[in-house]
């Protein structure tokens, strides 16, 4: 595979890039990979490298470059002590700000050889919501995208994250935990009534036994059985939706 760190030019300065994709058979579909509020760190980039095993041209940006791209330590988590600046970050980062630097990824895919032209975001924890802005303000391109123990998707507030479900042209896998402190099921109804209002193709899973993070293989709450049947899920709706001729 062939792996590079650029700096993106946004409307907000440059953002840092981890691009990975198969060193030949190219173009290849475009997957954006949206980070936890933990931020940048190799177990991401290995999550990167597998879309990447699997024939996808993968983009892991540091959504944090506004505030110098500092990343945290996940073993903290597992005490239920979060850290007040990661969460201060993770309260900035808008999804207006994440759906600018959407376009200045796929803007920089274009001009790329290797990139195809469809893509698909997959976003996890916090990045669940900036893979639903980048499917809502770029639905021309993101044909697919995916939310993994994603937070705060519902509010009472009027820009509520999962209002964005209107603006969608694309398939979409929710992927929550159990019991998720951070998604209860009261949030996953009001996001499946969006879908199903949308109209487009969707699925919601619930994984028994895990817990929130659950998808993280260096993390105390990994869980295998679950991370996998994701993967595979992933899989199936990128061959659907990324590989058609």
């Amino acid at each position: 595979m062939i792996e590079q760190n650029v700096d993106i030019p946004t409307a907000d300065g440059r953002m840092p890039c981890f691009v990975v994709h198969p060193d030949e058979g190219g173009p290849f579909p475009v997957v954006l990979v949206y980070m936890d509020a933990l931020g940048i760190r190799e177990e991401l980039r290995d999550m990167a490298r597998r879309f990447a095993s699997a024939g996808y041209y993968t983009m892991l940006a540091n959504l944090y470059y506004r505030d110098g791209g500092p990343s945290f330590d996940p073993s903290v988590l597992a005490t239920g002590v979060l850290d007040p600046r990661m969460m201060a970050l993770n309260d900035a980062l808008s999804m207006a700000m994440s759906a600018s630097d959407t376009k200045a990824m796929l803007d920089y895919a274009v001009l790329d050889a290797n990139a195809g032209a469809r893509a698909a975001a997959v976003g996890y924890c916090m990045g669940g919501r900036h893979a639903l802005a980048a499917a809502a303000s770029c639905p021309d391109r993101i044909a697919a995208y995916a939310s993994l123990h994603g937070g705060r998707l519902v509010s009472a507030d009027a820009d509520s994250p999962h209002l964005q479900i209107a603006r969608t042209n694309a398939e979409s896998y929710f992927g929550w935990a159990q019991d998720d402190p951070v998604a209860p099921l009261a949030h996953a109804d009001a996001v499946e009534a969006g879908l199903a209002a949308r109209g487009l193709r969707y699925r919601i899973e619930h994984h028994k036994g895990a817990e929130h993070g659950f998808t993280f293989p260096e993390r105390y709450c990994y869980h295998k059985q679950a991370a996998e049947r994701v993967w595979s899920r992933l899989f199936a709706m990128f061959r659907r939706n990324l590989e058609r001729t």
